[in-house]
């Protein structure tokens, strides 16, 4: 019997990271022939991932450029897999999550009437604008997907609640708690992998350890505004200090490092590979994000996480009491923050609340889905 051919197409980052684990797993079984497409999406933060993941793509489109429009980057998207798509002929596409790759290449793929498989599937914000545009991204590949691997039972019912068919769908936990897991454990055994910011350490002794990200599109503009203003705030406290790596989108550089870039107890660095972003999550109190990811791996490490969004498309870890949404209003970012910081028994109920993206078992469990 002839392998099953799988092709797993990302661009990004965060897909980079949700998905390694899946791409070794299905390299290692020979169940399985395992391709891999990558779109370069983010060019220079997605091959940090694969380097560190030692995956080489078997086709990369490249098709990072400065200030594409979306309509633009998805007709290249459509195209470019499109071809990858006539050339290998897969038995199914895998795509992660809700990025405009994911998206195209799904579509390329049922335009071809190759069954899609969507790991992290079934999350809704509500707001088709919050966040932009991935809440319909990743509502169009929900449409027609053949296999939906559902990180939690709340999403898995969302998408019953689309009329999806129930046998179509399976919870797994998310793939990104394997992926923290195998890179703490390789940090371990090799910790110059994240010496990097042994510096920062050393210069912040003695102080708790905000960790920041931004990169959201709905926040450009008053947003990012309003969260330099929090940052700043915070960072005037002598008991704190920020590390803020600050997303290569001008719309974020610009705000960030003409708010921020004078204060001592703010470092504004380039953005982390993993490993040393898997090191700041460790050495942080607590974590200021829009990001998606964030809310899923800083509780796997204990780290209480405040959502600087209007909505979330994880509100299991707000009802788990693992992360709180907050919005993009300074005085309530800073007194929550602050509520963390003075008051122990706050801190400890979300440090400690139980974390309902999963369990580091769900590469194993797609697997053999996907075998079936």
């Amino acid at each position: 019997m002839n392998p099953r051919k799988v092709l797993t197409v990302f661009g990004t980052r965060p897909e980079a990271i949700k998905l390694f684990p899946l791409i070794h797993a299905l390299g290692d079984d020979p169940r399985f022939d395992s391709r891999v497409c990558v779109s370069g999406q983010h060019r220079g933060m997605l091959d940090q991932v694969l380097e560190i993941a030692a995956i080489v793509p078997d086709h990369d489109l490249d098709l990072m450029q400065p200030d594409q429009t979306l309509d633009a980057l998805t007709a290249n998207l459509l195209t470019g897999i499109g071809r990858v798509l006539d050339a290998e002929a897969p038995d199914w596409v895998v795509v992660q999550g809700d990025t405009a790759t994911a998206m195209a290449g799904a579509l390329a793929a049922y335009y071809r009437k190759i069954p899609v498989a969507h790991v992290e599937a079934g999350l809704r914000s509500g707001n088709i604008h919050h966040p932009w545009p991935e809440e319909v991204n990743r509502k169009i590949v929900g449409a027609f997907a053949a296999l939906h691997f559902a990180p939690t039972a709340t999403a898995a019912e969302a998408l019953r609640r689309e009329n999806v068919a129930p046998g179509t769908i399976h919870v797994t936990g998310n793939t990104v708690i394997d992926a923290l897991h195998w890179i703490t454990a390789r940090i371990k055994r090799e910790p110059g992998l994240a010496g990097g910011l042994a510096e920062l350490e050393a210069r912040f002794a003695g102080k708790r350890i905000i960790g920041v990200t931004s990169h959201r599109r709905e926040n450009f503009g008053c947003g990012m505004e309003a969260i330099a203003e929090a940052v700043t705030r915070l960072a005037a406290r002598p008991d704190v200090a920020v590390i803020f790596p600050v997303h290569l989108n001008p719309n974020v550089r610009r705000v960030m490092n003409a708010d921020l870039g004078g204060l001592d107890n703010v470092a504004l660095i380039d953005p982390l590979d993993y490993p040393h972003f898997a090191r700041l999550l460790g050495i942080s109190t607590l974590m200021l994000t829009d990001s998606g990811g964030v809310q899923e791996e800083a509780p796997a490490l204990g780290k209480p996480v405040l959502v600087m969004r209007e909505t979330t498309e994880r509100p299991e870890g707000v009802a788990a009491g693992t992360a709180r949404l907050v919005g993009t209003d300074a005085d309530r970012i800073v007194a929550e923050a602050e509520r963390l910081l003075d008051e122990p028994a706050a801190y400890e109920a979300m440090a400690r609340a139980h974390n309902p993206f999963g369990d580091g078992k769900a590469t194993g469990r797609i697997v053999e889905l996907l075998a079936t």
